[in-house]
């Protein structure tokens, strides 16, 4: 393996580690809302919910419209995470 291939292999590693670390640490902020939504004003079941803040991620991104200090991509990664996790969830009840 080259030193070209191994770096980007790091950096891949650091990017999932740092996906995982604000995952766990939104998930500690706030409980599993994303995957069991309490559900005070909407409805929409949980994946419906996450697909809505998907939307609104990428069209921040389309619009270069992020907020301060905010990593929309990350975030959106994030939610695309939280999906799969969610659907394993709920499969597993």
């Amino acid at each position: 393996m080259g030193l070209i291939e191994f770096d980007v292999q790091e950096l891949i590693d650091s990017e999932c580690k740092l996906l995982s670390e604000m995952l766990m640490e939104k998930n500690k902020s706030y409980g599993n809302s994303a995957i069991e939504p309490n559900k005070f004003f909407s409805k929409l079941d949980w994946e419906d919910r996450i697909n809505v803040r998907i939307d609104d991620k990428l069209n921040r991104i389309v619009k270069g419209s992020e907020f301060v200090g905010e990593d929309t991509e990350l975030d959106l990664i994030g939610y695309l995470i939280l999906k799969r996790v969610g659907r394993k969830f709920h499969k597993g009840k």
